[in-house]
């Protein structure tokens, strides 16, 4: 599994460098030894994201332990995209107060430090994590396997969003048009523009999909800007 997560995040991130390399070049130039240091933190990082996803697997097909089902009929099929929010809500609510703890000064040096390294950040930066920084990720989607029924094709969407919106919200620009990011659906989704914002103050949006908890707790500051852009 962890070979899986590493191959994932090599093909999403290099996608999206290839991506950048062509719409906006030169973007990365002189960041060669920092994009370094982010793969080989993203290598370590997967290792351990493999772990807990390796345990769900073999849970869910040697034992049925898990509330992952492959019947399409085994629940009503309103329920595979209400699946597929619980998950994100879930999955957004424990990073928001996972990572506003780490940017403690404590936690932050211990944790935290190794992700903010990349100045900026890059396609390759999204799983750039101290291994105990790592852990904290790679047990949620984990633990909801065994509490929230979902569909495995649902949690296959889960993951892929995960993965998507982490590596292009650190690429460095924004691939969203402006009407969805500067419009009613922006006020709530969390794209590269608000990210970038959280990378230039560090106090500030700390979500991961949505920014409800930025929103209801002050910490939303609105959208960042990239080099040579305006918000």
């Amino acid at each position: 599994m962890s070979a899986i997560v590493a191959a994932r995040y090599l093909l999403t991130s290099g996608g999206f460098a290839w991506a950048t390399h062509r719409l906006r070049p030169g973007l990365y130039h002189g960041l060669g030894q920092q994009i370094g240091r982010e793969i080989g933190w993203s290598l370590a990082a997967a290792l351990i994201y493999g772990v807990p996803a390796g345990v769900v697997a073999w849970g869910w097909q040697a034992h049925g332990w898990t509330r992952i089902y492959s019947d399409v009929h085994a629940w009503s099929l309103w329920y595979l995209p209400i699946s597929v929010l619980l998950y994100l809500a879930a999955h957004d609510s424990w990073f928001y107060w996972t990572h506003r703890w780490m940017h403690r000064p404590g936690p932050f040096r211990i944790l935290h430090a190794v992700h903010h390294a990349s100045r900026p950040p890059t396609a390759w930066a999204a799983m750039s994590f101290h291994p105990w920084e790592a852990l904290t990720g790679a047990i949620v989607i984990p633990l909801l396997v065994f509490v929230i029924p979902i569909h495995v094709a649902a949690l296959g969407v889960v993951l892929t969003i995960m993965t998507v919106m982490g590596v292009s919200n650190h690429m460095g620009w924004e691939m969203f048009p402006r009407f969805i990011v500067h419009g009613p659906l922006g006020k709530w989704l969390i794209t590269a523009s608000h990210h970038q914002r959280h990378h230039d103050l560090y106090k500030c949006n700390y979500g991961l999909y949505f920014r409800f908890w930025d929103r209801l707790c002050g910490t939303d500051r609105g959208l960042g800007s990239f080099k040579g852009e305006t918000a």
